[in-house]
């Protein structure tokens, strides 16, 4: 059978959508590879949040087509959305670099279509996928052409894509579930591209996300992630007219009341999103306590010129909120450097509401200039050198704030999902703690095996040894 591989650049929404892509072509018969440079058809996910996530998937794409000239590469995502000519032309770019002959093997599927790509498998069918690959492809783009014409088809057959057409049932990537609620964003924060590529905030409707969860419920998932752009921005697109639409706290609410045991993880939420209505439902134990605010300045100037919608009081407020809901949970947020104008003062008051505020992690990059943005012509630009140091201050604050909170839960209990094993693990189960947590757990003899996505009762017991640089702690089973 014809070999299908994913590479996925960016968000947990972007690995949620790479998932479902890949259980529609298992579903056909292709075959599924971990090996993005040795298949016969290359997905590549591209994202558009930095330029240094472009310039990964254009690295990504340049090989591919130097190193595999049997292989159809098929390029989709938000980059694909708002640069998909500049994409389409690297392949020309390369001609004279490429094994000989080359022929056109490269498809970009705009992010907007992105759903195209769930029914594309089925189209070109897996019965008659040998005819046209891999040889067909490496004489001259044949594979390329019966793509673009499966994705004309689809065009014919719906005007738009679905948002939320990704639903997988099964997951190649990842030992936990994912559902997405949410897309698009209704904010025009002055740095972010993602809303050019993405759109207008969108929901998915309660009860389809309810079903959804059921179906993940009864397969046997521990935990379902739930996904979107901004999902502190959820409203229930099936309220009836005259209902007040659910919001996510409403949503969650529904959802633990209509499933049984599944626990949930939320993906990042936004500081002014944090109200009493959600901070109720936190509280619920099948709700993970792991908490990522996108805070991205402790500079309330700075956070005015990136059109942020809060201040950094109102951002230490959500943080204690969010601890007072549940015991001492994993605490992290996203911080941007050197964003233009960023004085050593303004970076100063970031770092020391991340100290005072004592993150758990702290996912620190620089600002990285967006064309079609508005802040892509803001002045003064901070130097590369001087975001660099920035983000390494942060860095090492996070590692000694990630330090701290592993010392705190060390002799403490908490519910682990098992995880597929990888060559470091050797003899231990790693696992997903529901404070997110990394773990390394001995196997104990007579005991398992642990399918990956099986929950179990840790104490989270010691520090890792030598060779297990990974994982965040070691874990012991507790008999049941």
């Amino acid at each position: 059978m014809p070999s299908v591989a994913i590479v996925t650049l960016g968000c947990k929404l972007n690995q949620l959508e790479s998932e479902a892509i890949a259980a529609s072509f298992k579903n056909e018969g292709f075959n599924l590879v971990s090996q993005p440079y040795a298949a016969d058809i290359l997905v590549v996910n591209t994202c558009t949040v930095t330029s240094k996530a472009e310039q990964k998937a254009r690295r990504v794409i340049r090989k591919a087509l130097r190193d595999n000239p049997a292989s159809t590469l098929v390029v989709t995502g938000c980059y694909a959305q708002l640069d998909g000519p500049a994409l389409a032309a690297l392949e020309k770019g390369l001609a004279g670099a490429l094994p000989a002959p080359a022929g056109s093997r490269l498809v970009v599927v705009p992010g907007d279509i992105k759903s195209a790509l769930l029914d594309l498998p089925r189209r070109l069918g897996a019965a008659n996928a040998p005819e046209w690959m891999p040889a067909a492809a490496a004489a001259g783009g044949e594979g390329a052409a019966c793509l673009r014409a499966g994705l004309e088809q689809w065009r014919g057959d719906a005007a738009a894509g679905d948002p939320f057409a990704f639903n997988a049932g099964d997951f190649s990537f990842h030992s936990r579930a994912f559902l997405k609620i949410q897309d698009g964003c209704d904010h025009a924060c002055s740095y972010c591209r993602v809303t050019l590529a993405r759109g207008k905030s969108v929901s998915l409707d309660a009860g389809t996300a309810l079903e959804r969860l059921r179906e993940l419920e009864g397969r046997g998932y521990g935990e379902a992630v739930l996904t979107g752009v901004n999902i502190t921005q959820y409203r229930d697109a099936g309220a009836e007219p005259g209902e007040k639409p659910r919001d996510l706290a409403g949503l969650l609410d529904f959802l633990l009341r209509g499933s049984s045991r599944i626990a949930l993880r939320l993906s990042s939420l936004e500081p002014d999103g944090i109200r009493p209505e959600l901070l109720a439902v936190l509280g619920n134990p099948r709700i993970r306590p792991h908490f990522h605010l996108s805070i991205q300045s402790g500079s309330g100037e700075i956070l005015g010129r990136m059109r942020r919608r809060y201040t950094p009081e109102d951002a230490a407020a959500a943080v204690r909120e969010l601890r007072s809901c549940r015991d001492d949970p994993f605490m992290a947020c996203d911080i941007i450097t050197g964003f233009p104008g960023e004085t050593g003062t303004e970076f100063r008051r970031t770092y020391e509401l991340c100290r005072s505020l004592d993150f758990a992690w702290i996912h620190a990059f620089p600002y990285s200039r967006r064309p079609g943005t508005e802040a892509a012509a803001f002045k003064p630009s901070v130097s590369e050198r001087d975001a660099a140091v920035r983000v390494e201050a942060l860095l090492s604050l996070a590692r000694r704030g990630r330090e701290g909170y592993i010392g705190r839960w060390l002799g403490k209990t908490a519910e682990a999902l098992t995880e597929a094993p990888g060559g470091e693990a050797g003899p231990y189960i790693p696992a997903l703690s529901e404070n997110y947590l990394r773990l390394a757990i001995p196997a104990p003899d007579g005991v398992g095996p642990f399918p990956p996505g099986t929950a179990l009762r840790c104490r989270i017991s010691a520090l890792p040894g030598d060779g297990l640089g990974r994982f965040d702690a070691c874990g012991e089973i507790i008999p049941e």
